[in-house]
């Protein structure tokens, strides 16, 4: 385990030289009936300490008097200044909460602090989230076509409400295939009724898979998940999300203008010739 925290913690520095498409669905549902679904298209930018994300395309539709309107956002550019009216053209203040959930929800879990396009604390195999944890060894199996050994991992303090889960692991790379988690425990009844809310079945799957010159990316991205809220609004969330189209940067640099050189200085004038100051000197 030691050696995948290390190359976790290498194929997370490396990701850093890639930009990428995440392509995002997100869909509120009360029972079997959609609410509201936003299918999503963004261009993914790393850097050193986190990724930017610039919305391509966002189409939408949400139910609204039994029938389903749509709504759209364009292109990265030019949707900062028309997001707002857009908004209000559109979509009524009743199905607004449905809307902000599934924004929400995207943002939360795909457009945040992190080098990777996904909530940083979903990749419970670098170093510091392993000294959180436990590893049981269940065995060797197959997955995506390639040898992996299967690991249980879990909180090493019972009490903590973290991840537990499934852990895949490529048995050559020493790279994680697919991990795939639960909340370790229930939140508290305390704070589910002090803030009237629970996520009750909240987990994620993360599949990953290398690219040509071996960095390894989480390429796919699954939840689903409950959603109460003050007793009265109840909602299963289901997002995926797929990163694709990986493009490795360049950095090129070029001087632009001229540069003068300064010229040399001269010595003083000190109005003595050589022969003079040297005979002086003596």
């Amino acid at each position: 385990m030691a050696r995948v925290a290390a190359n976790q913690d290498s194929a997370e520095s490396a990701r850093t030289n890639y930009i990428y498409i995440q392509h995002a669905r997100v869909i509120s549902r009360k029972g079997s009936k959609v609410m509201c679904e936003e299918i999503t298209d963004s261009r993914v930018i790393p850097s050193d300490k986190a990724s930017h994300q610039e919305l391509l395309t966002l189409d939408g539709r949400y139910l609204h008097q039994g029938k389903y309107l749509t709504y759209s956002k364009p292109m990265a550019e030019k949707h900062d200044a028309a997001e707002n009216v857009s908004r209000e053209d559109s979509i009524h203040h009743p199905d607004d909460l449905d809307i902000d959930l599934v924004e929400s929800m995207r943002n939360s879990l795909t457009k945040t602090d992190t080098k990777d396009g996904l909530a940083a604390n979903l990749f419970p195999l670098t170093t510091n989230a392993q000294k959180e944890k436990t590893f049981t060894l269940i065995g060797r199996e197959h997955r995506n076509g390639r040898e992996v050994v299967h690991l249980i991992f879990q909180p090493k303090d019972q009490n903590d409400i973290n991840w537990k889960g499934d852990a895949y692991i490529d048995a050559e790379a020493f790279q994680p295939v697919l991990v795939s988690t639960a909340m370790s425990r229930k939140l508290p009844f305390a704070i589910r009724t002090l803030m009237g809310t629970s996520l009750p079945g909240l987990g994620f799957t993360v599949t990953y898979a290398p690219q040509s010159d071996g960095v390894w990316f989480p390429t796919a991205f699954g939840t689903e998940f409950k959603v109460n809220v003050l007793y009265f609004f109840h909602r299963q969330i289901v997002l995926s999300a797929e990163n694709r189209n990986f493009e490795k940067t360049h950095v090129t640099s070029r001087i632009i203008g001229e540069v003068t050189l300064a010229e040399p200085s001269k010595p003083q004038d000190s109005g003595e010739t050589p022969k003079e100051n040297a005979a002086g000197k003596n």
